[in-house]
């Protein structure tokens, strides 16, 4: 069993993170990114010659650190994290498979990891955001619909894409999302983003024929098909160079900005937690120092000995 090939062994654990643990694709495509990474750098460091393929009995404790000696020149902390913990998993799977009998990237230590404060937009930067998207058109009235609604849900842009329109509940003010995982999750929703929508979806039906009774994606491209995530990213590079905003902001700037905004309001932390769709509590609580200034008002207006 050991003189199996890493390749193999690589491509049998991708499949099983998608039929046994339901990872997303994107996922299971950053997995196989990182361990194809170690497997070109076990070709290149272990002589073994190029057609010949990588045995799993070649890899001990001292090549993963080398190969994480490797990285350190190039990468930064959180990535050589990321890839280490790719190793551990791959190598969890073997251990339990009987493949091999241990891990060797179990007893090395994670590197410490660097604490970046998540970008987030001002109430005024956001509302000047939105603001700024004009609605003549068709396309600039379905960009105001997503953006209100990535600001009033706080979900990933890869969620506000797979949206349907079945998913929308008007009337009780709530969608139905489908996160990581395949986990579904209930979000409350604003009336400013289901008034955009509904906007929207009217104007679809008016000038397309496309009835926002009938099923199918919330978001259409220009020829009618499911908007994808990068397509969400692109148009809002360019809202962001009209409006002149100074700070860098992507989609997910966006779902930081809503938890930043919900916490500064005074909204429990785990009410947060449930409307992101974080598995941890300590995901959530990256979002907690942008809350210091709030904390620190509400303490000496209200400590009698401050």
């Amino acid at each position: 069993m050991k003189a199996m090939a890493v390749e193999n062994l690589i491509s049998v654990f991708i499949e099983s993170l998608t039929t046994e643990k339901g990872f997303s694709e994107n996922t299971c495509r950053g997995y196989r990114n990182d361990l194809d990474e170690f497997l070109k750098y076990l070709a290149e460091n272990r002589h073994v010659r190029s057609n010949d393929p990588v045995a799993i009995d070649c890899v001990d404790n001292l090549t993963i650190r080398g190969y994480l000696g490797y990285l350190h020149k190039r990468n930064k902390k959180a990535t050589i994290a990321r890839k280490l913990s790719a190793l551990r998993s791959f190598f969890n799977y073997l251990v339990k498979r009987g493949v091999t009998e241990d891990n060797p990237a179990e007893s090395i230590l994670t590197p410490k990891q660097e604490k970046p404060i998540p970008a987030y937009l001002s109430v005024d930067e956001m509302f000047r955001l939105l603001d700024s998207i004009h609605t003549g058109k068709m396309l600039d009235v379905r960009n105001r619909a997503i953006f209100e609604t990535l600001y009033s849900c706080g979900i990933r842009v890869s969620e506000l894409v797979g949206l349907n329109t079945i998913d929308v509940d008007q009337r009780q003010a709530l969608i139905r999302v489908l996160g990581k995982g395949g986990k579904e999750r209930i979000v409350p929703i604003g009336n400013k983003a289901l008034a955009a929508i509904k906007s929207y979806r009217q104007l679809l039906n008016r000038e397309c024929r496309i009835s926002e009774k009938m099923n199918g994606p919330l978001f259409l491209n220009k020829n009618k098909g499911r908007l994808t995530a990068r397509s969400v990213a692109r148009i809002l590079n360019k809202l962001i160079t009209v409006c002149g905003l100074l700070t860098p902001v992507s989609p997910h700037t966006l779902r930081h900005t809503f938890a930043t905004h919900m916490l500064d309001a005074g909204a429990d932390l785990r009410v947060v937690q449930e409307l992101l769709g974080h598995k941890s509590l300590s995901t959530t609580q990256k979002y907690t120092h942008v809350s210091i200034d709030r904390l620190m008002e509400t303490y000496d207006r209200a400590h009698p000995r401050k």
